[in-house]
């Protein structure tokens, strides 16, 4: 299959684009901006801006504007499209576990860019869209809260984590390419997990046992905690793997390890 990616360079794409052409595929980097798929049969959407400084325009402009001008170029040439989009469209809290079918309550800009977005796809006649949406995606090469936290467990930084009783789901950049690849060929939305949700302490640990350095956690009252920190977000992804037949293939254990590899050896 001849795909097409926005966003190859990044995160994500930098791990994606290997596993396609692995599996066979012939995979190209397309500038969104250009308006075109040049004859691809599937695009992935990964390009966007997520920064917190952005502003709201910039956010428009880049992860709605430019999104369904990638979505028109798709249509146009009879393409799949499969667009990254993201849990917080459903918002930063959730008591039950979230389903594609909760309810679309973004809590900051880049969320509400991205329900936007998937909007303005929906509305494109004759499109093919799959959409994935992810909780915090984290492995080699990882930035932001994630790396943060994996320094300050690196360094032995005592944390007033050990209180906190919630559940979060993520996904492993390794699980999260295996299902953009069995998507490529497929329409729907789906909520994607490495698996069972994990409380905060639990995956403190675990990333301190990666890094063979145990995380220090201590106790602390929750209600003094920043309420993003200790909330729960978990992800029900019974929907992707009852209708497309995915798993995620690496364990949690086999993630972080990998994740603690990148981290030493940068």
């Amino acid at each position: 299959m001849r795909i097409s990616v926005t966003g190859a360079s990044g995160f994500i794409g930098s791990a994606l684009c290997p596993v396609l052409r692995n599996a066979g595929h012939e995979v190209f980097a397309s500038d969104p901006r250009s308006g075109s798929t040049r004859g691809a049969q599937a695009v992935v959407h990964l390009a966007a801006i997520a920064h917190r400084s952005a502003s709201v325009d910039e956010l428009r402009r880049v992860n709605v504007d430019l999104t369904r001008q990638v979505g028109q170029a798709a249509a146009a040439d009879g393409a799949n499209l499969v667009f990254l989009s993201s849990v917080k469209v459903h918002g930063e809290a959730s008591h039950a576990p979230l389903t594609e079918g909760s309810a679309i309550a973004p809590a900051d800009a880049y969320a509400e860019s991205k329900a936007r977005a998937e909007d303005a796809l929906r509305a494109i006649p004759g499109l093919r869209l799959t959409v994935l949406r992810p909780p915090l995606v984290y492995g080699p090469g990882v930035k932001a809260n994630f790396l943060a936290l994996m320094n300050a467990i690196a360094r032995g930084m005592p944390l007033p984590l050990a209180s906190i009783q919630n559940r979060r789901s993520l996904v492993s950049v390794a699980n999260l390419v295996d299902a953009i690849r069995v998507s490529l060929s497929s329409e729907g939305t789906f909520l994607i997990a490495d698996g069972e949700a994990q409380s905060t302490p639990q995956l403190c640990r675990r990333i301190g046992d990666a890094l063979q350095r145990p995380a220090r956690l201590f106790p602390f009252p929750v209600r003094l905690l920043p309420r993003k920190l200790a909330a729960s977000l978990e992800v029900d992804d019974s929907s992707i793997r009852r209708k497309l037949g995915w798993r995620a293939p690496l364990p949690v254990e086999e993630a972080l390890r990998a994740t603690a590899r990148w981290y030493h050896g940068r």
